[in-house]
């Protein structure tokens, strides 16, 4: 097996090289070992968090088998951010930044030593977005390998999950349970590695690749504890060396035809608003055609079917247990809602990696409901235009059946102020509460929003009270939420010119999201509207906002 980049690879070029070969040599290069393909293997292992504190092992064993299959592994740390720990402080700022942290420094490292090949392996939320990214932007052999879900915490004979935590932060603070409720919860939500349980961001973003391709078939909800993601792995290792040999590339999978898979099983698990940003950047590294529109078109295609976290029954491990997203896929595929010739990592198409997959799942389970019975008839993640949100913005609708809200804005300038406002009791039934100047630039970072849905959900009011924002929600969000909205605050779109008791409508139906002013008295508010000076001035936040472009776009920074 020859190195793909024989022509630009230093190690290569002769005995005018002799001194590049003489530092490999000292991190474990033979004679015979230059001949090799070099595959990166970014490993993103940490104990910030416990999505990723098991990553280490199974980044040893990629590095294993892909000795054994006849390649060189060479090792590098990837970092995170831990979103959940972050969550309602200012460094939630960083988390969608690590995104493209992680891209650009696995493109640096991979074109810096001129790697033949890379092997992602990640955890959190922004992990998989970042590794993806940067396999579009080199379209070297690339596969991601998914840490693994978190199992899910017992406490009264209940799953809990982080966002147990918070929703419990909303009920503590209506009375409706103790602190020692509350602790408990906490003490009993997370046992262990892995990444947030329920379909969250994480489980939908590697249940997304999965179905796009770049993973392999039932990898995207095992539990990182399990030994079935340890086989997983090594499996991913030698899959990842026959893409050498055949030189299959990222582009090769990554068409408009996958990102529609993707899109499709998205719809169908309850995932994450955050795919629609996530994708959207993907594509943008990758080339492909991809806009909000896209997502509302295929959602009106594809039911709802299985009955997850945060808004249903179940957490990722349930649904592997049960088939997986192939169980998922081949459902959708036999009922031609998924592009079955879709190129992978197996070597295989989609319809090929599914041949073996039963057309229906098994009858003594309720996780994947019957295509025919779905949680709901359409997809849940709308996207909406109007005065408000020229550009768009996405709704989450899943959790509840309002469809429709109208009511008077209650105008917050961060999401601390918002969150006082929920734990004081200031937020009645019927508010439209709004949350700017938390976009990708004005931010910086476009935090997530789920300590004050979560609150909200916690105090009763998840049916009765709208949350709209420029920043984003967590996975584990659910209710009447929209974020999203761009033209974002910091830049004059209209949600910086709203003010206190303003009347916002929303029409899921429709597809709209207004706030009830003429054009002229928005005109008026605009041309008075000062826009406040960006909270940092140096650093990777200051560089950030610079940088990053419209949550329309994907938030991306080139």
């Amino acid at each position: 097996m020859k190195p793909l980049n024989s022509k630009s690879r230093a190690i290569t070029q002769g005995d005018r090289r002799a001194p590049n070969r003489a530092m490999l040599r000292a991190v474990g290069f033979t004679d015979e070992d230059f001949d090799k393909p070099i595959v990166g293997v970014a490993n993103g292992q940490s104990n910030i968090t416990p999505c990723n504190a098991g990553l280490g092992k199974l980044a040893d064993i990629a590095a294993v088998e892909i000795r054994k299959s006849g390649g060189m592994p060479q090792m590098f740390g990837t970092i995170t951010i831990s979103d959940g720990i972050s969550m309602g402080t200012e460094g939630m700022k960083c988390s969608l930044v690590s995104r493209d942290v992680i891209a650009d420094s696995i493109e640096t490292v991979c074109r810096g030593s001129s790697m033949d090949a890379v092997i992602a392996i990640g955890g959190c939320d922004k992990n998989m977005p970042g590794a993806m990214i940067a396999m579009a932007r080199l379209n070297i052999p690339a596969l991601f390998v998914y840490g693994g879900t978190i199992k899910p915490g017992h406490l009264d004979e209940e799953d809990l999950t982080v966002v147990s935590v918070f929703e419990a932060v909303g009920q503590f603070g209506a009375g409706s349970i103790d602190q020692d409720k509350l602790t408990d919860i906490e003490k009993n939500a997370c046992p262990g590695y892995g990444s947030c349980g329920g379909m969250f961001t994480a489980n939908t973003m590697s249940s997304a690749f999965e179905a796009m391709g770049m993973s392999l078939p039932y990898s995207s909800t095992m539990a990182n504890e399990d030994k079935d993601k340890e086989i997983s792995t090594g499996k991913s290792a030698k899959a990842l060396l026959k893409m050498i040999e055949k030189n299959i590339l990222p582009r090769d999978i990554m068409t408009r035809e996958a990102f529609e898979n993707a899109i499709a099983v998205v719809m169908a698990v309850g995932g994450s608003t955050n795919a629609v940003l996530h994708l959207l950047a993907i594509a943008h590294s990758a080339g492909v055609p991809l806009t909000m529109d896209d997502f509302e078109v295929i959602r009106k295609k594809i039911p709802l079917f299985c009955d997850l976290k945060p808004s249903g029954k179940y957490v990722a491990i349930d649904l592997h247990h049960v088939g997986g997203i192939p169980q998922v896929m081949k459902m959708m595929l036999k009922a031609g809602l998924l592009h079955g010739d879709c190129m992978t990592v197996t070597g295989k198409t989609i319809a090929e990696n599914l041949a073996d997959v039963p057309d229906q799942p098994r009858e003594d389970q309720d996780v994947i409901l019957p295509l025919d019975k779905p949680k709901a008839p359409e997809g849940h993640l709308v996207i909406l235009k109007g005065n408000l949100c020229q550009e768009g913005a996405v709704a989450k609708v899943s959790g509840f059946n309002t469809r429709s809200f109208k009511g008077p804005a209650r105008v917050f300038d961060s999401e601390e102020e918002c969150l006082d406002a929920i734990l004081s009791n200031s937020i009645k039934a019927g508010d439209v509460v709004v949350i700017r100047f938390e976009g990708p630039k004005g931010g910086p970072g476009m935090r997530e929003m789920l300590a004050p849905t979560a609150a909200i959900v916690g105090e009763g009011l998840g049916d009765k009270v709208a949350l709209i924002t420029d920043g984003r929600f967590s996975g584990g969000t659910y209710g009447i939420v929209i974020g999203h909205i761009a033209p974002e605050a910091q830049i004059g779109g209209t949600i910086a010119l709203i003010k206190d008791n303003d009347t916002i409508s929303i029409d899921m139906d429709h597809n709209q999201l207004n706030v009830e002013l003429t054009n002229d008295e928005i005109e008026q508010r605009r041309k008075e509207f000062v826009a406040p000076e960006i909270k940092y001035q140096s650093g990777v936040l200051a560089k950030y906002a610079k940088l990053v472009g419209s949550a329309s776009k994907g938030a991306v920074t080139d």
